[in-house]
């Protein structure tokens, strides 16, 4: 086919591309709230992983059943899908907040990322198939840039407008009158309220924009495949595992940052820093850090977590486009285990850096193993990423099982599952393209 008759997707692609950034600052801002609820509900590091748990084990429950929907209706209506799920979502931490009850902010987090699942199901493989083949991995590390960047942003916003003032404890509260528990319980809903309306009519406003661009329709769903036929890839089942263990590995690490430097004394070092208390103070837009919580000090850190993550992305869009797919994994899975292990053997802000660089290296690894896993599967890639999008459910499982190592043993030697977890991946990047069928 010739330039002048290949399809231009440059419009779909700039759309879809979209919702990854808004489904990354959502998926972060939630890791705000982890350090908040642990604080308000008195939870164990345990009890804080079970918020994950909830949000990921919605991959677990609709992936597959989305992948069935996306195959029958398309990939436009499954966006227009996932986006009012997640608004309805959003909507649910208005009385969460308001009542102060833990378990429905649980159930706002499962619905909201439900709606991510179907989105997501739908976005990763559409990015793949808009354009050649061989460019794939490419074109999904782009779109996974902007993923990226709202990953980067969401921990600031977090740190301004949810971490930063301080949490009563149970105690605390009840010495307060009457008037000035009212006070603070509105003041405290308030907190959480605001953000996330603002996030459902934008989300609302976002799906105006997919339902009145036109996006080229690349799937047949006609003819749509089975699970039992894509289930037959070894590639994709391995990839799955990859998924698997590279979301947990990554969200574990993102949810546990704040209470790794808090345990650390981090905040203390900070405000003691000219240099950081500087880069501090311009995240959170302040003069006066002995005013804010020391949540909020360290938290605004974990913008370079995810920041690292932004800019691998769009190196990692070039070098997966020159160089193997696989061998850039398996590269960066090594560059993750060896910044894990330096963070576990020293302290203060050696231990700091070398972690939040780990984001570096997970830059890459979501996009690379998805289009690796599904490659080859052709009209089956709903069914593939329905599989690949289940396996997110390792958010679910490892954030509280990192968590319970950390109660048990401590931060430092909790970290040996993430080494683990980067260990497979860095298998998976090194052998996928060797007898894989």
């Amino acid at each position: 086919m010739s330039d002048s008759t290949k399809p231009n997707y440059t419009r779909a692609f700039i759309v879809v591309t979209s919702l990854f950034f808004m489904w990354g600052f959502i998926t972060v801002l939630v890791d705000s709230l982890i350090p908040r609820l642990k604080e308000i509900f008195e939870l164990t590091y345990f009890q804080a992983g079970l918020v994950q748990f909830a949000f990921f084990m919605a991959y677990f429950f609709l992936s597959i059943p989305s992948g069935f929907i996306l195959a029958r209706i398309g990939y436009k209506k499954g966006m227009l899908l996932g986006l009012a799920t997640m608004g309805v979502g959003c909507l649910l931490f208005w009385p969460a907040a308001e009542l102060r009850i833990f378990e429905i902010f649980l159930l706002g987090y499962f619905v909201l990322a439900g709606g991510m699942t179907i989105l997501q199901v739908a976005a990763n493989p559409y990015v793949s198939v808009l354009g050649d083949a061989r460019t794939a991995s490419s074109r999904l590390n782009l779109s996974q840039a902007f993923n990226s960047v709202g990953t980067t942003i969401a921990p600031i916003i977090g740190a301004m407008f949810i971490l930063s003032d301080n949490i009563y404890s149970g105690d605390e509260i009840g010495l307060l009158a009457e008037a000035g528990k009212l006070a603070y319980y509105a003041s405290e809903a308030s907190a959480v309220q605001g953000p996330f309306v603002v996030l459902a009519f934008a989300l609302l406003a976002l799906a105006g924009l997919v339902a009145v661009v036109k996006l080229p329709d690349v799937l047949d769903t006609e003819h749509a495949g089975s699970y039992m036929k894509a289930m037959a890839s070894k590639r994709l089942m391995m990839g799955a595992v990859g998924i698997f263990v590279y979301v947990g590995a990554e969200v574990a690490i993102g949810s546990y940052l704040v209470s790794y430097f808090l345990d650390m004394n981090m905040a203390e070092a900070i405000k003691n820093s000219n240099w950081l208390a500087g880069i501090s103070s311009s995240l959170l837009n302040t003069t006066d850090l002995a005013s804010i919580d020391a949540k909020g000090i360290v938290g605004a850190f974990v913008t370079f977590y995810w920041g690292g993550a932004m800019i691998g992305r769009f190196v990692g869009a070039y070098l997966t486009s020159v160089l193997s797919p696989g061998k850039v994994l398996g590269g960066f899975a090594t560059g993750a285990v060896l910044l894990l292990a330096i963070s576990m053997s020293s302290t203060g802000l050696t231990a700091m850096l070398s972690i939040l660089a780990v984001g570096l290296f997970n830059s890459i690894m979501f996009p690379t193993i998805f289009t690796i896993a599904i490659e080859d599967l052709g009209d089956l890639k709903p069914q593939g990423s329905g599989i690949l999008c289940t396996a997110i459910a390792g958010g679910a499982i490892i954030p509280p099982l990192y968590g319970y190592c950390t109660d048990l043993a401590g931060f430092k030697l909790a970290m040996l599952l993430l080494i683990a977890c980067y260990g497979y991946i860095f298998f998976y990047g090194v052998t996928a393209k060797r007898n894989l069928a």
